[in-house]
């Protein structure tokens, strides 16, 4: 397998943990990128205009950072963008906004919102819709599971901005084939032994919740109806994606850890050799030639197994849209800058530098982009039929109840656990009792 050069160059150490998909992902590792302004020697643009606070998490490669100059510095004066770095957790990262928002805090124009935040912030009115004129240009060629992520109620509220879903990543030095389903999965790494470990997410939090409903969905099933206000959870997803997961938990391929392990946690575990598989998201791939090069060069990746050959796997997608706060004082320029912000040139830097997903579907092919993401026709067949998490303001508390009752993976009773999962999650959109 070959190495991406021009990534690898740039990068020193490249690791990332994800809370709910965060579902917007973040990276833990130092990134060091030397990178010079384009245009020569011109002076820069004397602003006039009001400075605009970008709250997003503190994004290490210096993605962020440059585009936010890009803009700036484009916008001919009429704006600057200052970014304020936001902690790496994702729960603190919204306790944060919503105190903020809910005061009306002025101070904040921009937001990077993880894609689970679009229904809560907006039934909120803590967020503006976005005027059409621009919600047309932000939506153009983007992946349209990263537009619905960005959409409540019929209107746009957030621009899709960076995207992510998991991958199956196998070691091809003991598997000539990657499997299809995770019932064949667990079989050949129960017949592997010792090594075949299959790393996954199973601590009681968001990530639990995103494994739960990406089996449901590959199994054909959904957590919420179509007007995401009734519990669905029909009979047969739903217990065919509770098998699987006890399936996993109670087979010799479950690492011991399984009930604690969350995304960093499964990284570390297979880049010590101690397993053949692993679903996760794509920072695994450069972290893993940093920190494990022999490993990673039999390192493969595959589609995220289905549960059953009837139906292709349907995985959750995270990612980062922008959102426009309430109670910016500039809301015009704030919603241009953003759509600066979200451009395809700032996605293509993210990607290379930062390695985020693009929400650009044109940018899978471009060149540079595989250089990074040399699994990039897979990523993007996965986000084509990516599926989201339920899109109502109470999400919260769906997920809450949802890893609440399923953790640990290895009680999970799946007669029993379908009929207590409608009933916590019927609790949790009525706002009946505290979990």
């Amino acid at each position: 397998m070959i190495r991406s050069h021009t990534f690898l160059k740039n990068i020193r150490v490249f690791s990332r943990c994800m809370s709910g998909l965060l579902p917007y992902c973040r990276f833990l590792g130092i990134i060091v990128v030397v990178l010079f302004s384009i245009g020569g020697c011109s002076e820069e643009p004397s602003f006039t205009g009001p400075v605009l606070k970008w709250y997003t998490f503190d994004e290490p490669s210096g993605a962020f950072v440059q585009a936010a100059n890009t803009c700036s510095r484009e916008s001919g004066g009429q704006y600057s963008i200052d970014m304020v770095p936001l902690p790496a957790d994702a729960d603190q990262q919204r306790e944060q906004l919503v105190r903020r928002l809910a005061a009306r805090d002025p101070d904040i124009d921009i937001i990077g919102m993880d894609v689970i935040w679009t229904a809560e912030f907006a039934a909120a009115g803590w967020i503006l819709p976005w005027p059409e004129d621009l919600a047309d240009t932000v939506i153009q060629g983007r992946l349209s599971s990263a537009v619905e992520s960005a959409t409540y109620e019929g209107r746009l509220h957030t621009a899709p901005f960076t995207t992510n879903t998991q991958l199956l990543w196998y070691r091809t030095d003991r598997v000539e084939t990657p499997p299809e389903t995770w019932e064949e999965m667990i079989e050949l790494a129960e017949s592997l032994g010792e090594i075949g470990a299959i790393q996954a997410q199973g601590e009681r939090y968001e990530g639990l919740t995103v494994f739960f409903n990406s089996l449901l969905a590959s199994a054909g099933g959904s957590i919420l109806d179509d007007r995401e206000d009734q519990v669905e959870l029909d009979e047969d997803p739903t217990r065919q994606a509770l098998q699987v997961m006890q399936r996993l938990a109670l087979s010799p391929s479950a690492p011991s850890s399984l009930a604690t392990s969350r995304e960093d946690q499964s990284r570390l575990a297979f880049e010590a050799g101690e397993s053949t598989f692993m679903v996760n998201y794509t920072f695994v791939w450069p972290s893993a030639w940093q920190n494990a090069p022999d490993i990673a060069e039999h390192v493969g990746w595959a589609r995220w197994p289905a549960v059953s050959k009837e139906h292709p796997s349907r995985v959750t997608i995270g990612g980062l849209n922008l959102g426009i706060a309430a109670s910016s004082p500039h809301p015009e320029m704030a919603f241009t800058a953003a759509s600066c912000l979200a451009s395809e040139e700032n996605q293509r830097l993210a990607a290379q530098i930062g390695g985020l997903s693009p929400t650009i579907v044109a940018l899978y092919q471009d060149s540079e982009v595989r250089e990074t993401f040399p699994f990039a026709d897979t990523l993007l067949e996965s986000l084509k039929s990516g599926v989201l998490r339920p899109q109502t303001p109470l999400y919260n508390d769906i997920s809450l109840a949802i890893s609440h009752t399923l953790h640990p993976m290895r009680s999970i009773n799946p007669e029993q656990d379908v009929s207590r999962l409608r009933e916590k999650i019927r609790r949790a959109l009525h706002s009946e009792g505290l979990l």
